[in-house]
């Protein structure tokens, strides 16, 4: 057997037992008892532990000096590896394993803390994973790793490439315009908001149904209930959650629709990549592009309204809009709020800029997590008008600190410029694009997808597979004139 062989195979088992312990994750915040989550916490480490020790190798170095790549998949394959193995190597084992337990605990009880409504429960767990990740991103730093800065080492784990400078020239470019757009749009009469009680099981029959629309496969994945929407798995078995209020059931609608376009990136890839480094999608930028082009450019479209009101009004009877229009203008309302996955798309990306100061802020040792509460909502205040009343509108309405997911929040608005490029590209090349959604057959735009950015996997880097899809470099443009374009008139500005 060749070096290539050898390491292939070798990744082959890391990547299916990798499967295994994000199935764990999936069972944690879907149907796991309460009362195991210490237990399980044990259980997470015992994979990270064994994950460690298979992605630092000592063979792996050898394997790779002496393997010859048989085509350009399998040069990308030995490229991810490769820095796969020095992100990991940087890390010792002791190390990995803590952070694996601790976010598990963590998440259980952020989840406590927010029903409680009780920062206080959540803070020494919040400190320990962010002492951890501090110490984790040192170490990468010291490997070379995100060009030596603790920070931009953790965004390359979810943005290879990206540099957190380079992320806030483009945020401070997009913000001038958000904040202008929100104030003129704030200045005019908002659109009927949708208002009374929606069952859960005519909302849970509305989710399957539009997912089916876009095409995703339930042969390979399910739908489940959790407290943070989320996506789990790839290739054979991808599955989604969502959550419901029955006050509102734009939540569970477009959680869904978001959900869905992470699923089938992961469902997209080409099979015979399962189990490889290019058998996922190949950054959360250009994940979460998929994930905001199926919620925002397609599902909030007019084009897709036409068929939603027809759907809604089967379910539940006349549920107070007239009509595709005002559905339409009901599902990009603007108005102020607190939560991010609830945002409008005008202020969604500053609700993104906030957390990502934050973040910088507390790995660059200017804040504490003694003091985040406190800057969140000073912050906040200053940024949406309003201030926070109670956790869950702020520290505590998201997942992801409690996963330790520091770096990933930016990925959101990469996402969303993706997005935008992506969108302008398809439209061009489907002209017939509304007819298709009109009629509810969501899966025309996907087809697309499928062929620029989902059978690809990992092969390309996230800037090059969106200049491949879109035939020009991705920038900010198209999605801040499409975004003043479309509320423009909705708004009659």
């Amino acid at each position: 057997m060749t070096a290539f062989a050898e390491l292939m195979a070798h990744q082959r088992r890391t990547e299916a037992l990798a499967a295994v312990a994000g199935r764990l994750g999936w069972d944690q915040e879907t149907v796991m008892p309460r009362g195991a989550a210490e237990e399980r916490a044990e259980e997470m480490a015992a994979m990270e532990a064994v994950l460690h020790a298979r992605r630092t190798d000592p063979r792996i170095p050898e394997w790779l000096a002496a393997a010859e790549a048989p085509d350009v998949e399998g040069a990308r394959a030995l490229a991810l590896i490769a820095h796969a193995h020095r992100r990991a190597a940087a890390v010792p084992e002791r190390l990995a394993t803590e952070l694996a337990q601790v976010t598990s605990l963590a998440q259980g009880v952020w989840a406590e803390a927010r029903a409680a409504e009780d920062v206080a429960r959540f803070l020494p767990l919040l400190t320990r994973v962010v002492a951890l990740r501090r110490e984790e991103g040192q170490a990468m730093a010291a490997a070379g790793v995100g060009g030596g800065d603790a920070y931009d080492a953790l965004i390359d784990g979810y943005e290879p490439g990206a540099r957190a400078a380079e992320i806030a020239a483009m945020f401070a470019r997009m913000r001038p315009r958000l904040v202008a757009l929100r104030a003129a749009v704030l200045g005019k009469p908002a659109p009927r908001a949708l208002t009374g009680q929606f069952p859960t099981d005519g909302q849970m029959r509305l989710a399957r149904e539009v997912a089916g629309a876009f095409g995703y496969d339930w042969t390979r994945g399910r739908l489940d209930l959790s407290v943070h929407p989320f996506t789990s798995g790839s290739g054979s078995d991808v599955r989604i959650t969502t959550r419901v209020a029955e006050d509102d059931p734009f939540n569970c609608l477009y959680s869904t629709i978001h959900e869905v376009g992470h699923a089938l990136y992961e469902q997209g890839v080409a099979a015979r990549m399962t189990f490889t480094p290019l058998g996922g999608g190949v950054s959360m930028g250009v994940h979460e592009s998929q994930s905001r082009i199926c919620e925002n450019q397609i599902g909030r479209g007019m084009a897709f309204s036409v068929w939603l009101h027809a759907r809604m009004q089967a379910l539940f009877g006349d549920y107070g809009l007239a009509g595709p229009e005002a559905l339409h203008a009901a599902v990009n309302r603007v108005h102020p709020g607190f939560i991010r996955t609830e945002a409008d798309e005008v202020q969604y990306n500053l609700h993104i800029m906030l957390r990502f100061d934050l973040e910088r802020a507390l790995f660059s040792g200017a804040l504490e997590v003694a003091d985040l509460e406190e800057a969140w909502n000073t912050r906040f205040a200053a940024d949406f008008g309003v201030p926070v009343t109670r956790p869950s509108q702020g520290l505590l309405q998201d997942v992801h600190w409690s996963a330790g997911l520091f770096g990933y929040f930016p990925t959101y608005t990469l996402g969303n410029v993706y997005a935008g490029c992506l969108n302008r590209a398809m439209r061009a090349d489907l002209p017939d694009l509304d007819a298709h959604l009109a009629a509810g057959a969501a899966q025309v735009p996907v087809a697309w997808l499928a062929e620029k950015i989902h059978r690809h996997g990992a092969l390309f880097p996230p800037a090059e597979l969106i200049t491949r899809a879109c035939g020009a470099a991705p920038d900010e443009t198209a999605l801040l004139e499409d975004l003043e374009a479309k509320f423009g008139a909705l708004y009659d500005l």
